[in-house]
């Protein structure tokens, strides 16, 4: 269960308001922050898990993670569920401001896109559970490790999404609950945040 957005004690909570997602003042058409990605009617039920579903969705192909040395199966292949909303604006395909039906004229940039080439990204829409953790001798067990990021959650609980799947939202807080540069889910200070799976 996927359940980013409750800070652990001692974490102040932030939000969108202010960070790298809050598009209010760009003169796209509203000065509302959540309506580029979300709507409350005539939502794209399409999409699934994702609520009130109001941008265009990305229709690219894309040229996946690969690895001799990787253990999940299957490997991964196309984006889908959070990783392909996250991939709608930020492979580069999409406009930030396509939304509502509208089609928009304003690409991300710079060291925000990732673009349609994700064999130099972390690996994303693979399974992560224990069988995974065992054959690769690397990862932690995700159903008991810790994440840090509640009080007492585990990488599952916390950060793997439908099923112990490894999406883009497993580090990064499109929300911006914990107000952490580059939007993630917890520091990676020290290499933290790689660590909570990453066993080196």
């Amino acid at each position: 269960m996927f359940t980013v957005g409750v800070a652990s004690a001692g974490q102040a909570q932030a939000g969108i308001t202010g960070s790298k997602h809050d598009f209010k003042a760009k003169g796209w058409g509203t000065t509302e922050i959540c309506v580029f990605c979300h709507t409350t009617h005539n939502s794209n039920i399409t999409v699934v898990n994702a609520p009130l579903w109001n941008h265009a969705m990305t229709v690219a192909t894309f040229q996946p993670y690969s690895s001799t040395t990787m253990q999940a199966t299957p490997v991964p292949g196309q984006p889908t569920g959070l990783s392909k909303l996250c991939l709608s604006c930020h492979d580069g395909t999409v406009a930030i401001d396509s939304y509502g039906g509208r089609t928009g004229t304003n690409f991300v940039s710079g060291g925000t896109l990732v673009g349609t080439d994700l064999r130099n990204d972390h690996p994303i829409g693979f399974n992560y559970d224990p069988t995974l953790a065992t054959a690769d001798g690397g990862l932690k067990n995700p159903n008991t490790a810790v994440s840090g990021v509640t009080a007492s959650g585990t990488i599952n609980a916390d950060l793997l999404a439908n099923s112990n799947k490894m999406e883009c939202s497993s580090c990064h807080d499109v929300h911006n609950t914990f107000n952490i540069s580059k939007l993630l889910v917890k520091s990676n200070a020290s290499s933290a945040l790689c660590l909570t799976c990453h066993v080196k």
